[in-house]
């Protein structure tokens, strides 16, 4: 394999569905349409982009992480004994914790579309660290007996002494989190698939800035009357007194007979504000982010912008937090633990709705007997009541029975079965019988 090849050059690269790999999507990166140059660096420039990618991936970062056993029971149980459990939960590597480390892969994952990390494991074959690897200087592709296999670039900031070394690593070794993509091995750039609006969105960006740069005022034509000697000096002149956001709105004082006629079009007649906010609207759709979350309120209120929350975490976050848990399953455990253990986001918290609400539902789940004070205590964050004081009772109101119980009662009293009613019940009906004077006497 050539030096050419090795890195995807000299392929064909507008049939993605003929490929052994996919990482090999830089085709798609380069000029737009509008003639900006767009790449997963020069888009997060863009301050829509850069709200997008911080969005989700602080998100999911701030997630709990939890890694779980199977009990015998049916139920689960945190597996803290294992040592997964304060790799995912707290420390991946020495180096970072575990919100920065999910974050930064998250970042990958938004902007080329996949997320590496290398896994380190002991002699035994333990998952001892895990470091993350810029998805940019990742090539994945398949040998010659159809085995998948990953080469990763070194630079001077990995390896001062490997500069320009290129390492191969198993899928073993590799923590792999796919985005969409063609091929079901590796997911294309979002930033690469929607270069054009992105690209709009910093041409109409740099538009701006000149226009204020300008003096935020139309540009026009100075007209003489004469013949002018030396115009570039009447226009470096001009520009030097009146450009600039600086100089706007100051007042001009032309000499022997000149005249300013301004030519350009004003930006609200070119719909330019419009079309800004129409470019932000279509970098939120990429990342299918609510548009509120970005800043933009303009269709949010009281009544909606909270079932607009509550949507970004059931179709935004949770196809992403699933690729997640389902890759580290895939990687980091064995075939045999695949069956004892399982890692899991907490995305409750986010779910939740008020207080009010939230207390209406823990007083109907705890009426109907399936949710105890301490099971509503741990959803809060409070501390649990000592069992002995009845923190782990479940209850049921006493007003209900079955149908085929109704009027059993009533049944056995009037057949004379004393016997089988509750002694203190057939007290009180005696009472009953001996009428008001007995009542008084009793007290």
């Amino acid at each position: 394999m050539g030096i050419l090849s090795l890195f995807g050059f000299g392929r064909s690269r507008d049939k993605p569905e003929n490929r052994t790999s996919g990482s090999s999507y830089s085709f798609f990166l380069g000029n737009s349409t509008s003639g900006k140059r767009v790449n997963e660096r020069t888009a997060m420039q863009m301050t829509a982009v850069y709200s997008c990618v911080r969005i989700l991936s602080e998100a999911v970062a701030s997630l709990p992480l939890q890694f779980y056993r199977y009990t015998d029971d049916g139920g689960k149980e945190k597996a803290v004994d294992h040592p997964l459990y304060f790799l995912l939960h707290d420390e991946p590597n020495p180096e970072m914790t575990s919100f920065v480390f999910r974050e930064t892969l998250m970042t990958h994952l938004l902007l080329w579309g996949n997320a590496y990390a290398q896994i380190i494991r002991n002699g035994r074959g333990e998952v001892i660290a895990l470091y993350p690897l810029m998805a940019d200087r990742m090539y994945v592709d398949r040998d010659e007996k159809g085995q998948l296999y990953y080469e990763y670039t070194l630079s001077s900031d990995d390896a001062p002494t490997m500069k320009g070394s290129v390492v191969r690593l198993s899928p073993y070794e590799v923590l792999h989190i796919p985005g969409l993509g063609f091929d079901g091995l590796v997911g294309y750039s979002p930033i690469a698939m929607a270069k054009n609006a992105i690209g709009m969105a910093m041409a109409c960006e740099e538009y701006g800035a000149k226009f204020f740069a300008n003096g935020a005022a139309p540009s026009g034509v100075l007209e003489h009357p004469g013949t002018i000697k030396d115009p570039s000096r009447v226009r470096e002149s001009w520009q030097a007194t009146f450009g600039g956001s600086g100089n706007a709105n100051k007042v001009a004082v032309l000499e022997e007979g000149m005249k300013y006629t301004p030519i350009s079009i004003s930006p609200e007649q070119a719909q330019f504000l419009e079309t800004r906010k129409f470019q932000l609207d279509e970098i939120a759709r990429i990342f299918r982010v609510p548009p509120h979350m970005i800043g933009d309120l303009e269709k949010s209120s009281f009544n909606n912008i909270e079932q607009q929350s509550l949507e970004f975490v059931k179709y935004t976050l949770d196809p992403w937090v699933s690729r997640w848990e389902q890759s580290m399953v895939r990687s980091l455990l064995t075939r045999e633990e695949k069956s004892q253990y399982f890692i899991k986001f907490n995305v409750d918290g986010l779910l939740r709705g008020d207080y009010q609400s939230r207390m209406n539902g823990y007083a109907t789940a705890r009426q109907n007997g399936w949710m105890s004070a301490n099971d509503i205590r741990e959803l809060e964050n409070l501390d649990r009541i000592p069992a002995e004081e009845g923190g782990d009772l479940y209850l049921i109101n006493g007003n209900m029975t079955k149908l085929q119980d109704a009027g059993l009662f009533a049944a056995g009293y009037d057949s004379g079965k004393e016997e089988d009613l509750d002694e203190e019940v057939l007290e009180l009906e005696k009472q009953e019988d001996q009428g008001p004077g007995f009542r008084r006497r009793g007290g």
